[in-house]
């Protein structure tokens, strides 16, 4: 656009644009005259932090306090390496040594340029700025404080030397937690002090201040302080601070971090996702310098209770099933309050990576994931009564119809139990949670239409449909436990979603609020639909040929829905249940992704989740799940009614006499036998409509046909015989 204007148009544009930053400069300077500048000389005399506090919903448990234990260890610069120093000036500020101070484009840029994108006052602070805003000022970012930070560095660079200014920045500097100073950072990450780190640890030193708890060694985002660490590297090969060589041998040295130490922390992979959440949109100097009270949703008594019964478990399925660790989410599905997070079974313990939380950490989440596409073949018209075979099936089109394979391209699934039980109900199905059915019922619903609804209640994971295929609904994607959890609790809520929140209010000191949350509720899924996998996810009897009646699944006295998940593999196990007013989601496994012993989720984690839903259901009663409604006309498809027998159906009564449909006594069905699996009866762009006349055109229908047949020869049926079923 530039290109096109004329000379003398741009000319005036350059004098308009040069007046302006003149006219500004003028301003500010004059502004500047007025400000009052605190004396430099206090510099090292002020306090690190304020106290700002992390407490449980009740305001009166202390979970974290921000100011509490801070440490940080002095040293001159000669006792800093100059590869930490090369390292900081590479990525914070490459132009250290040549500026006064400030960087008058950067200041242009956040004067004019971003208050007119409405991106506020902000911009690249150089090194001496950041000694300014760490050491004397605030973090807000209004005209008044960027412009004395601004007129603090002209004079902080009269006042001191360079050397001086980076001896005060590394000594000032965050570097995760309660640790301030590259010295205090090296001793906590590498044991060592700051003059004797090698290219690779000055550098992920470097990395870290810009955003500590995101980047911290000890959280959930290693890989991304990896991209960054090596970021670093590159800009000092760039700006030439290391070689060619240095540069190889420190991206492939292999740094092992030092356990975090113990502290007077409670819950603290709740604090530090709670922390992270806050740092995102209020910035780190913000929670380090207000005295906030923060009130999150946490319940302590019952998150103290839940750490205690997991770590318990998982002790002893290290020792059973080869699962050394374990993580519980637990939260209201009405206001989406996380009333517990337990991320691992010990935070403070490395043999497992205990500091990882795997709440919301990704894994793949096994069978937990069908309840999501059983829902969405209800939206098309399927109900728990609809029917389909499981029998073997080929489901790959590029191998034979009677292969047994199941290498690629072949796709020959089986049942956890290596057992196949013929035509079953979606019900039974899924609460015995029987694979091929599953699998038959995704390919009805279509995969794209399964993860849209599983986006709809809250899974964000799922973004690439062609990394999947059938076996999604096996748990081919990975998931976070929190979100399915929260996802879970859509079903518990009707068919509403209320997104899982952590954090209640916040307050000064003087106890005004500075921000409050509300939940916010959006219908994603039609109650009937909802309540109905309510019913087949609590209906003891339907589980019951797959777990026994007396299942870890089943809580006496209480209604309470649930799902497992194992893993293919055996490296996930998985539970999520709920009632009406609570959702609990579990997991059990090995933060190394190594597999467990050959056991189902039923037997590893179930009886974890047990133990901690009877402590929660003492503080959270439950209430019954409304009753479901049919989903299904009673004038629908026989197939979809739960008739696989034949397409004729006729209601009789006990006479054999056909009734009408407002006939109210005892009655049964009367169908010519006619054996088929569902796609013989259903076209799946639109099952509620007309029997399909070409089936066979489908790819999938020789398949599944097969199955039904062979297993109809096996149970010596014969079709065009009449047949009286009681329904």
């Amino acid at each position: 656009m530039w290109r096109h204007l004329k000379p003398r148009t741009r000319r005036e544009l350059w004098l308009l644009g040069g007046s302006l930053i003149l006219i500004g400069g003028g301003l500010v300077g004059l502004y500047a005259s007025t400000i009052t500048i605190p004396d430099i000389r206090s510099l090292k005399e002020r306090k690190v932090v304020q106290s700002t506090k992390i407490y449980d919903r009740t305001g009166t448990v202390l979970l974290d306090d921000l100011g509490d234990n801070v440490t940080r260890t002095v040293v001159p610069l000669s006792d800093i390496s100059p590869k930490i120093q090369s390292a900081t000036i590479a990525i914070e500020d490459a132009t250290f040594y040549e500026h006064s101070g400030i960087r008058p484009l950067a200041i242009v840029r956040a004067l004019f340029v971003q208050p007119l994108r409405g991106q506020g006052v902000q911009g690249g602070s150089t090194i001496t700025q950041q000694v300014v805003k760490n050491v004397i000022l605030t973090s807000d970012r209004t005209i008044t404080r960027k412009l004395k930070e601004w007129v603090l560095a002209i004079r902080l660079e009269q006042a001191l030397t360079k050397d001086q200014i980076l001896e005060l920045y590394l000594n000032e500097a965050p570097y995760g937690g309660s640790v301030y100073g590259v010295e205090e950072a090296s001793e906590l990450y590498f044991g060592k002090p700051a003059k004797d780190v090698t290219f690779a640890e000055a550098a992920y030193l470097a990395a870290l201040p810009q955003a500590p708890t995101f980047y911290s060694p000890y959280g959930n985002h290693r890989d991304a302080l990896e991209v960054r660490k090596n970021y670093v590297l590159e800009r000092m090969h760039e700006l030439g601070r290391i070689t060619d060589s240095e540069l190889q041998a420190a991206r492939a040295e292999v740094i092992t971090f030092l356990p975090p130490t113990q502290s007077g922390i409670r819950a603290p992979h709740f604090v530090f996702f709670i922390r992270e959440e806050l740092e995102r949109i209020y910035g780190r100097e913000a929670l380090e310098q207000n005295s906030w009270r923060i009130i999150t949703t946490l319940d302590a008594a019952l998150q103290e209770e839940a750490e205690t019964i997991v770590k318990r478990y998982a002790l002893e399925n290290a020792e059973n099933f080869n699962a050394t660790n374990a993580a519980l989410v637990a939260l209201v599905p009405q206001t989406g309050d996380i009333l517990a997070m337990v991320g691992s079974r010990d935070y403070f313990d490395k043999d497992i990576d205990g500091n990882v939380n795997v709440s919301i950490a990704e894994r793949q989440p096994g069978s937990s994931f069908k309840p999501f596409v059983y829902a969405a073949s209800f939206l098309k018209g399927y109900g728990p009564d609809t029917v389909a075979f499981d029998t073997p099936t080929q489901f790959s089109t590029e191998c034979p119809i009677d292969s047994t394979s199941d290498a690629a391209p072949c796709y020959y699934p089986q049942n956890y139990d290596q057992k196949y039980h013929g035509p079953m109900s979606f019900k039974d199905a899924l609460a015995q949670s029987i694979n091929i059915v599953a699998l038959k019922v995704l390919y009805l619903v279509g995969l794209s239409d399964a993860l849209a609804l599983a986006r709809q209640m809250g899974i964000t994971t799922l973004t690439d449909p062609e990394r999947y295929g059938l076996t999604l609904v096996l748990g081919g994607g990975e998931v976070k436990l929190l979100e399915l959890t929260s996802a879970y609790g859509v079903f518990a809520n009707e068919g509403v979603r209320t997104p899982y929140r952590g954090i209640l209010k916040i307050e000064d000191r003087a106890g005004t609020a500075i921000m409050e949350t509300s939940p916010t509720s959006e219908t994603v899924l039609p109650a009937p639909v909802a309540l109905a996998i309510s019913d087949m996810l609590s209906d003891n009897d339907a589980r019951a040929p797959a777990f026994g009646q007396t299942s870890a699944l089943r809580i006496p006295g209480h209604h309470v829905a649930a799902k497992t998940g194992t893993t293919n593999d055996y490296r996930d196990a998985w539970i999520v249940g709920y009632t009406p007013t609570l959702a609990v989601g579990a997991w059990a496994g090995n933060n190394d992704n190594s597999p467990m012993e050959k056991k189902v989720a039923g037997f590893i984690v179930a009886p974890m989740w047990n133990e901690v839903v009877r402590a929660a259901l003492e503080r959270y009663p439950d209430t019954p799940f409304p009753e479901p409604q049919p989903l299904v006309p009673t004038d629908g498809k026989a197939i979809l009614r739960g008739i696989w027998q034949g397409n004729d159906p006729v209601r009789i009564d006990m006479g054999g006499n056909p009734v009408s449909t407002d006939y109210a006594g005892p009655t049964r069905i009367r169908v010519t036998r006619d054996t088929h699996d569902i796609l013989h009866w259903v076209d799946r762009s639109d099952p509620t409509g007309p029997v399909p006349t070409r089936p066979v055109e489908d790819p999938q229908y020789l398949r599944w046909e097969r199955g039904a047949q062979l297993w109809a020869q096996s149970q010596g049926i014969r079709d065009g015989t009449v047949l009286v079923i009681t329904p």
